[in-house]
């Protein structure tokens, strides 16, 4: 029998099938692992965002202080 009819073959179509699972199943990993990441970089952000908005306030905080202390 040619290899061409032995790959069109139930086996060829098992074969296929279990590979094209293992390819989904490697893309899935790597799309959750894309996922995770953005999450991770979005806390990490949010984080410094937050951290420089406390420093804005307690900059413009203590810049007030100093106006109210030069006008006196």
């Amino acid at each position: 029998m040619p290899l061409w009819l032995k790959a069109a073959g139930k086996w060829g179509s098992i074969f296929v099938l279990i590979a094209l699972i293992i390819a989904f199943i490697k893309q899935l990993i790597t799309f959750i692992g894309f996922l995770t990441f953005a999450i991770k970089a979005i806390v990490v952000l949010a984080f410094l965002a937050l951290f420089i908005g406390v420093g804005v306030v307690i900059f413009r905080s203590w810049q007030q202080r100093q106006d109210r202390k030069n006008k006196s």
